[in-house]
């Protein structure tokens, strides 16, 4: 057992002989590195460094050191409902959140769901995380998630959103703007969007959300090319209207044409691919070939816990499965086998750090490990797992052999949070017991006929789903 007091006393910290993966250039593999961290810095990188006397060493021989990894779309606040819905359809998580149940979730839910999300996410490794939050009904919702945000020593971005109205009516109120300044400091801790979806009307009724954002200086991140909802005709209308701008994040962008992947590289915009999330659900296939073929940067999302794992690790294989599987497909469909696979794992590994730097703006101090930038780091590194060794391709190890179970180490801003696989600083006894707390409410509230309906729910006829489907 290790004395957690030297991690607070804030001694520089050096990650002793690990192979280094900067991302800087996604092939580059530095064995046997050192990485200084001072402050909130990385100070040097390199072999053998001397370091302070004072230094605090963390052994990373035989383990690989990544940037922290970001995550660019995550429904925090449904995390408490951590599997619930893993049999559903998209038209089934609508109508359970959309129409019959979101409604139930008090602030304190939130809470509970942000702060579980919060805790999970740094102890696999994800260092800065985008909360999607549009279950946010009242400004007291929105206190409790930054509430639970703040109550966890990593990077987060509120995306700010309301799936109760539309987005014209909660983006313009005096509240919100009262709110941003009082909670949300963009301060590199707690950033800023506005989560914004788009019925793809030719009369844009979103337009004062969006000027909103504008006005804020604050990026929109909207849900897009999403089978059954508005697909083209919602980047359409953006696009007319001049709000495809730079810093524009598409969650999914799975189903869309050809126009709608141009104007979104053309104005500069990024797509969060949520592979898993688009594959169970069918928002459309994942779109990274599509992505490549128009030079669309990626970032990668893991959506929400109430279906899928919420790591990164399971993220990067479930997109690299999904690329190659389309890849064979044509292959074999064109009587051909492949000769070689065009996406590699060094840049799926790429798109979880650097990638979702890119997206969020941060590249001139996130998702590479270079001398200046922000000291986010990962360790992975398990000498009690058999899957640990031989360690021959550290791309290749992180992506297809590695999970949460093998993360060591986590540093954000500097801060040793996660040590020798242990988190620092929580008490998940008190994390469990506030998401019991929000189980125990949803279920007594639904009943226990409708609680277990829930998890086998059929789309009710009589319900039409306005999706604005094209």
């Amino acid at each position: 057992m290790f004395d957690e007091s030297v991690f607070r006393s804030g001694r520089p910290v050096v990650l002793r002989g690990g192979t280094v993966l900067p991302m800087d250039d996604p092939r580059t593999v530095l064995p046997r590195t050192d990485v200084l961290v001072q402050g909130d810095r990385i100070a040097a990188i390199g072999p053998h460094l001397s370091v302070p006397h004072d230094t605090v060493v963390i052994d990373a021989s035989d383990g690989i050191v990544i940037p922290g990894m970001i995550d660019t779309h995550r429904h925090m606040w449904q995390t408490a409902m951590r599997g619930y819905g893993a049999d559903w359809t998209l038209g089934q998580y609508y109508v359970w959140y959309f129409l019959d149940h979101g409604r139930h979730f008090r602030p304190e839910d939130i809470y509970a769901g942000n702060l579980l999300a919060a805790t999970e996410a740094m102890d696999a490794g994800v260092t800065t995380t985008v909360d999607w939050s549009h279950g946010l009904r009242t400004v007291d919702h929105a206190d409790a998630a930054v509430d639970a945000l703040q109550a966890v020593p990593a990077r987060f971005v509120l995306a700010y959103g309301n799936l109760h109205r539309a987005p014209a009516q909660w983006a313009t109120e005096s509240a919100l703007r009262s709110f941003l300044d009082r909670r949300v400091p963009r301060d590199g801790m707690l950033d800023l969007q506005l989560a914004i979806d788009v019925t793809g009307d030719p009369a844009f009724p979103e337009r004062p959300a969006f000027e909103v954002a504008r006005d804020l200086g604050a990026a929109v991140t909207t849900h897009a090319g999403v089978w059954g909802g508005p697909r083209d005709s919602s980047i359409r209308v953006m696009y007319e209207h001049g709000f495809m701008t730079p810093g524009t994040i598409y969650v999914h962008a799975a189903s869309l044409t050809e126009d709608s992947y141009r104007r979104i590289a053309d104005t500069g915009g990024s797509i969060s691919v949520s592979a898993e999330s688009e594959q169970h659900a069918g928002q459309g296939y994942p779109p990274t070939h599509a992505a490549r073929a128009h030079s669309i940067p990626v970032s990668l999302s893991m959506d929400t816990s109430v279906w899928w794992s919420a790591d990164l690790f399971s993220a990067m294989r479930a997109t690299l499965a999904s690329d190659r599987s389309l890849e064979h497909a044509k292959a074999h469909a064109a009587g051909e086998a492949l000769t070689h696979t065009s996406l590699r794992a060094h840049d799926v590994l790429a798109w979880a750090t650097r990638g979702g730097a890119d997206a969020l703006g941060r590249s001139h101090d996130l998702g590479t490990i270079e001398t200046g930038k922000k000291a986010d780091l990962v360790l992975i590194k398990n000498d009690n797992s058999p899957v640990s060794f031989p360690l021959l391709n550290p791309h290749g190890h992180v992506v297809l052999q590695s999970q949460r179970a093998d993360v060591h180490s986590v540093l954000v801003d500097g801060r040793v949070v996660k040590h020798q696989h242990r988190l620092l600083g929580v008490d998940l006894a008190s994390v469990r017991r506030t998401v019991e707390q929000t189980v125990g409410h949803l279920r007594e509230r639904l009943g226990e006929k409708e609680w277990q309906k829930g998890m086998d729910m059929p789309v009710p006829e009589e319900k039409a789903l306005n999706f604005g489907v094209e």
